[in-house]
């Protein structure tokens, strides 16, 4: 197999990006910063000096990875988004809450990033920027600041293409004429209408700044503007375009760094002892238990199958309380390293980083969620036959146990996950991404000039 997929680091690499500075910058949520924080510490082990621009929240992380952290300053940290916007949660419809977001929360913060980005340069010149695919910034730094910027794909591709519906409505694409016409004309009413106004927006906002918006849509701009596009997961995972653009590159499955110190493993003699287990989560964002936890528990408690809940710290007490029948397990936290092994299906809101661990580890999924984009992740799950789309936030417990009926009965879920997987592992994310990274760096001669410097320094 070819060094492209090798699961050994290539020494080039290491030779050819040690020292070079680089610039991390996510928006502030866990599904963005966390996927990155391995190849960040990859890098730094190839020799490059790695500094992350992010929200305060992860100020202990960084630290614990020892990489240096430049916090938000003229940008508004929304990392609590509901208390930085208590109108938000009165929004109730799934594209309006959409738009609501990617102008408030995204691109109005462009400007602000920029402003600290300016200020971070000055004390460290770095030489490419690698940014969540999702990070408003970026169009800044490859404009004004004439600097590469690496994006990563933390959430399925927002792309336009002729052959899809348009993204952020959670549509799956068609191929018959007459389904064909409608996604055309559904790409049109997306622009002029659905989005019309954050599209309005950021013209208005990039317009102001002297950046070309490309005649584009607010889910192109950032795909256009980046160097490169990274994009975490395989072809496998994300729908057939003809006009892909010639920047997106696929990595294979990009997941959060863990730590080789080997701590106690979770265990319980009742995994030895189910013949089915699930496991289920709503992530550390989602704060209400009774979306997804509560119906899976209601669903199978005093029953003959095994749930295993992680609840991300809310809530945990109470429910232990409401349900102490001896088939459910619910904790704040369990990793899914210990407990995936042996489960037969995952139950998760679609979050993109779970859903590909999930994946590796060849369960098939029961999905429920349709909001900040986890309906275009849910979406694929469906389409691509891993596992079953219940389409909402708030899935009844008899719906949620005819999903998990029909994925452990129907065998085609498990076959089609564990194909995937095997596309997975062909894949060496961290060793792609610094592969690319330095193909970037040679190409706009900043690895070339660095390499002179360092040459004048020895003769």
């Amino acid at each position: 197999m070819s060094n492209l997929f090798s699961s050994h680091t290539n020494l080039a690499s290491v030779t050819s990006l040690k020292g070079k500075k680089i610039l991390f910058a996510t928006f502030p949520a866990d599904g963005h910063f966390n996927p990155l924080t391995g190849l960040a510490v990859h890098l730094k082990w190839l020799g490059c000096d790695v500094r992350w621009y992010t929200s305060n929240k992860y100020a202990g992380k960084l630290q614990r990875l020892n990489i240096q952290h430049f916090p938000f300053k003229k940008a508004v940290d929304i990392a609590d988004l509901e208390n930085i916007f208590p109108e938000r949660d009165s929004i109730k419809g799934q594209v309006a809450k959409l738009k609501f977001d990617i102008i408030n929360a995204f691109i109005l913060r462009g400007p602000e990033f920029y402003v600290d980005l300016l200020e971070i340069h000055k004390s460290f010149p770095f030489d490419v920027l690698v940014a969540d695919c999702a990070f408003t910034g970026i169009p800044f730094v490859a404009d004004k600041m004439n600097i590469p910027v690496i994006s990563i794909g933390v959430l399925p591709l927002t792309e336009t293409s002729k052959d899809l519906p348009p993204a952020g409505l959670g549509l799956t694409p068609t191929h018959s004429i007459w389904g064909r016409i409608k996604q055309s004309v559904l790409r049109l009413a997306a622009d002029l209408i659905f989005f019309r106004e954050p599209n309005k927006v950021m013209k208005k906002v990039l317009t102001a700044n002297g950046i070309d918006t490309l005649n584009t849509n607010v889910f192109d701009l950032m795909v256009k503007k980046s160097t490169l596009l990274l994009q975490s997961g395989t072809p496998g995972f994300e729908y057939y375009r003809s006009d892909l653009g010639k920047n997106i590159r696929f990595i294979g499955s990009l997941l959060p760094y863990q730590s080789k110190k080997q701590t106690t493993q979770w265990t319980d003699e009742r995994l030895n002892r189910y013949q089915q287990i699930i496991v289920v989560t709503q992530g550390t964002v989602e704060k209400n238990v009774e979306k997804i936890l509560v119906p899976t528990l209601e669903a199978f408690k005093d029953t003959d199958v095994l749930v295993i809940a992680t609840t991300g710290g809310t809530g945990t007490s109470e429910l232990k309380k409401r349900f102490p029948h001896n088939n459910l397990v619910i904790e704040d936290f369990i990793p899914f390293g210990d407990i995936m092994p042996y489960a037969d299906v995952y139950i998760t809101n679609g979050g993109y980083g779970g859903v590909m661990l999930g994946i590796e580890n060849q369960l098939p999924l029961v999905v429920a969620g349709v909001h900040e984009g986890k309906n275009e992740i849910n979406a694929r799950i469906g389409y691509f036959e891993l596992g079953i789309n219940l389409k909402t936030e708030w899935p009844k417990p008899e719906q949620m146990k005819k999903a998990i009926e029909e994925v452990t009965r129907n065998k085609k879920y498990k076959e089609n996950v564990v194909n995937l997987a095997k596309e997975f592992s062909h894949y060496n994310p961290n060793e792609l991404c610094a592969r690319y990274i330095k193909e970037v760096l040679q190409k706009t001669g900043r690895l070339y000039i660095s390499r002179k410097k360092e040459e004048e320094k020895i003769y």
